[in-house]
């Protein structure tokens, strides 16, 4: 293995619940580097699942667990607890709150690289730091960190600092990708720096059977980590309640009860029953769940903006196995549906009445549905796979890997 080959992938979280580090782990050891990848501990059900996702490959997985246990944990729980205190009420802008900065930085100074590519909030702060130091760095913008979640949860975000850290990094990184040609040229004007290379959600082709047509009633699935408020579901329910053809929705992902008492409080008591709560799977078994029914819900908003211009892992997922693709209306997924107009329907959320009778028009014609479930398949065999993208990620870090 040649010594200019070794590369670190650092992600704040386990890759069964990021998709986007696992892909890129796994495509770079196929390419013949040497990989490894550092992830934040989270539980023992994630050193399992992670293992698995890597069972096939040569990716080298280290875990990093910083809260240590009893006393130790403990302290640092209540540091960044006051943290988000001084945050919201002083704007002090603390790494703290962004995960274990300070440890990452650590382990990796012990680690031997050629590149680093830093995923997420913390391993960006630490990138910045390396970058400091001399050392070759990377970064991958799955979201715009300074310009994400809802209002409520951006009063506890060091804001100023992670815009400085995304400046930092477009201007010094060896290179920087991002997940829409939307979001990276939003960045780069924001920015200046390097315009960030595109590297698509996409997913490998599954094993899957091929679609043989319309479930009876059809069903319309949505999934996440977290089934939560900011996510398109309370609009997406007050028009689906409105529809006349049968039909049933699937929710995947934790939720509260709460939440989903509030969510089937939105429909009427003749249509409660047509709405089904899925609890998370493993990433293995994502697929074939996803490909048990017919149209997937890509229903991200406006606002925040990163959300406006993103394409999420669900859009390509949804295309992968085989579903329509009922969108809404957003930079990101009008980029999606330019490469691919026959996968499915764009929808407005913000106008129940119209939304349903869009809805309603595509249950009642099960043939057009059909054709777009065959369409979404086609995309990802032409445009839309990780066939096609993977070997623009490889381009990229050779080329990071030769620059001096």
């Amino acid at each position: 293995m040649s010594a200019s080959r070794r590369i670190l992938i650092v992600a704040s979280g386990p890759l069964c619940r990021n998709p986007r580090p696992w892909k890129e782990a796994i495509t770079l050891d196929q390419a013949g580097f040497e990989v490894t990848v550092l992830s934040v501990f989270e539980d023992e059900a994630c050193i399992a699942q992670d293992a698995e996702l890597l069972a096939a490959s040569g990716v080298r997985q280290i875990w990093l667990q910083p809260g240590g246990t009893g006393l130790a944990r403990h302290w640092r729980r209540l540091r960044v607890a006051l943290a988000r205190r001084a945050v919201a009420h002083f704007r002090w802008q603390t790494p703290l709150i962004l995960g274990p900065t300070q440890a990452l930085l650590t382990r990796i100074r012990a680690l031997p690289t050629d590149l680093t590519i830093v995923h997420n909030e913390a391993p960006m702060w630490v990138g910045r730091q390396l970058l400091k130091e001399g050392r070759r760095v990377a970064a991958d913008f799955e979201d715009w960190y300074s310009e994400d979640l809802l209002p409520a949860a951006r009063r506890c975000r060091p804001l100023l600092l992670l815009r400085s850290l995304e400046r930092d990094l477009l201007h010094r990184a060896v290179y920087v990708s991002t997940t829409s040609q939307a979001l990276a040229d939003a960045l780069h004007r924001t920015y200046g720096g390097q315009p960030p290379h595109v590297v698509f959600n996409a997913f490998p082709r599954q094993t899957l059977p091929e679609p043989t047509g319309v479930s009876s009633p059809p069903s319309f699935f949505w999934f996440s980590q977290t089934i939560g408020p900011g996510r398109g579901l309370e609009p997406f329910l007050a028009a689906w309640a409105k529809t006349q053809n049968p039909s049933r929705v699937v929710l995947l992902g934790n939720a509260s009860a709460s939440y989903r008492d509030s969510l089937i409080k939105l429909l009427p008591e003749a249509r409660r029953a047509e709405v089904e709560f899925l609890e998370p799977v493993s990433p293995p078994a994502l697929p074939a769940v996803i490909a048990r029914h017919d149209i997937g819900l890509a229903l991200e908003p406006t606002d925040p903006p990163s959300r406006n211009l993103t394409i999420t892992n669900k859009f390509f997922q949804y295309l992968t196995a085989g579903l329509a693709v009922v969108a809404s209306d957003t930079a990101g997924q009008r980029e999606g549906f330019a490469a691919a107009p026959d996968i499915g329907e764009m929808v407005s959320l913000a106008h129940p009445a119209t939304l349903a009778l869009r809805l309603d028009a595509l249950l009642g014609d099960p043939v057009r549905l059909s054709g777009m479930k065959s369409a979404a398949r086609r995309a990802v065999a032409a445009r839309l796979g990780w066939d096609q993208t993977a070997p623009l990620l490889v381009r990229f870090v050779e080329a990071a890997c030769a620059a001096r």
